[in-house]
C-alpha cells in the first residue's frame, strides 16, 4: 500500500520554531514530527510513504534520513514547483509516480498526530466498493471545522462549512483511501482543493466516510504542540517513544544540576545545560539549550541552541533557534 503525504505547508503558526525548519522536520519529543505518522502508516500495512514537500525538502529529507529504517517503509520525495492546493499536490505526486502509483492508494494531511484505525478506513473502502472514503473524527465543538454529513450506509450526503456553533459532529480528519479515477476529476498542474473542489463532485458518486475513534490532533500551534509532547510522554496516544518518566523526557547528553527543578511536565533535549537552582516546567528545550542558574521556565517552546540568563523568569515564550532570553 502507498501513501501520498502533503507536507507542503510552512507552518507559519509555529514561528519562529518553523523558520529555519518546515514543521514536519521540527522535534517533537523525541523525533521529527512526521515520523510519528511514517511509522503510524507503516503499522497499518504501508510500504510505500510518498511526500509531497513544498517549504525547505532538503531539510525535511536530512531529517528523516534513518526513517526508513526505523519505520520499514520505503520514503520518497517530490517537490511541487510552487503551492498546488491540496488535490493539485496529490495529483503532481501522483504524476510524478506515473506508473508506480497503484490504483487505490492513501492521501493524507500531513500535519496531525493521531493513532486512528487506518486498517478499518481501508477495510471499509473495499467492503463499500467506493471510489473515495474519508476519515472522520468526532468533536464535541465543531464551530472551527466543516462537517460532514453521512447515511447509515456510510455514504456522503453533504459537507457543510464552518457554522460557527460549538455543536457536535464528525469533521474531515484528513485521511483518505482514493481510487486512481478520482485524479481524472484533478487538472494537472492547477492550485486545487480536494476538500473543496473534489469532494463536493463525488457527493452521490461512490464516496464513502468512516467515522475514527482514538487520538487526532493538528500541532499547527505552540499550545497545541506543548499538549502534543504532554499527550506523547503520557500514553495519551499511542507512540513508540520510551519517556523518562510520565510526562517527561529526559534526553542524553544532558547536564542538569542536582538541585534543578524538571517537570511535572517537561522535555530536555540531547545536549542542553540546566544550571542550579533553576526550573523547567511545563515546557520543552530541543537541543543544546542552556539554562542559567536560578532561572525559571514555564509553557515555554525554546528552539536548538537558545540560552536563558541566570535568574531570567520566562513563561508562554516561543524561542527560535540560538535565541538570548530574555532579548
Amino acid at each position: 500500500m502507498q501513501a501520498i503525504v502533503l507536507v507542503g505547508g510552512e507552518g507559519t503558526r509555529l514561528r519562529p520554531l518553523t523558520e529555519t525548519v518546515p514543521k514536519p522536520a521540527l522535534t517533537l519529543v523525541d523525533r521529527p514530527f512526521l515520523a510519528y505518522m511514517i511509522e503510524w502508516l507503516a503499522s497499518h500495512g504501508v510500504t510505500e510513504v510518498v511526500l509531497a514537500c513544498g517549504f525547505l525538502p532538503d531539510v525535511l529529507r536530512n531529517a528523516l534520513a534513518d526513517e526508513e529504517e526505523r519505520a520499514g517503509a520505503r520514503i520518497r520525495y517530490v517537490a511541487e514547483p510552487e503551492p498546488l492546493g491540496t488535490a493539485g499536490a496529490i495529483r503532481f505526486a501522483a504524476d510524478a509516480l506515473g506508473g508506480d502509483l497503484d490504483e487505490r492508494f492513501l492521501a493524507l494531511n500531513g500535519d496531525v498526530l493521531t493513532d486512528l484505525n487506518l486498517s478499518a478506513l481501508l477495510g471499509a473502502h473495499e467492503s463499500g466498493q467506493a471510489r473515495a472514503t474519508l476519515g472522520l473524527y468526532p468533536v464535541g465543538d465543531s464551530a472551527a471545522y466543516g462537517l460532514v454529513q453521512t447515511g447509515l450506509d456510510g455514504a456522503v450526503s453533504e459537507f457543510t462549512e464552518k457554522t460557527g456553533k460549538a455543536a457536535p459532529g464528525e469533521v474531515n480528519a484528513g485521511m483518505y483511501v482514493l481510487e486512481r479515477s478520482v485524479l481524472d476529476l484533478i487538472p494537472a498542474g492547477e492550485n486545487v482543493s480536494i476538500e473543496r473542489d473534489v469532494f463536493p463532485r463525488l457527493v452521490g458518486e461512490g464516496m464513502n466516510g468512516l467515522r475514527l475513534d482514538g487520538y487526532w490532533m493538528d500541532i499547527g500551534t505552540p499550545e497545541r504542540y506543548l499538549q502534543a509532547s504532554w499527550d506523547i510522554l503520557e500514553g495519551a496516544v499511542d507512540t513508540r517513544v520510551e519517556p523518562t518518566a510520565p510526562g517527561v523526557l529526559i534526553g542524553d547528553g544532558t547536564e542538569i544540576a542536582g538541585d534543578a527543578a524538571i517537570g511535572p511536565r517537561a522535555v530536555v533535549a540531547p545536549g542542553c545545560r540546566v544550571g542550579p537552582a533553576a526550573e523547567i516546567r511545563d515546557s520543552v528545550l530541543l537541543t543544546g539549550c542552556e539554562i542559567g542558574a536560578g532561572a525559571r521556565v514555564r509553557d515555554s517552546v525554546l528552539a536548538p541552541g537558545v540560552a536563558v540568563a541566570a535568574g531570567a523568569s520566562i513563561e508562554g515564550e516561543v524561542a527560535g533557534e540560538g535565541e538570548r532570553v530574555p532579548r
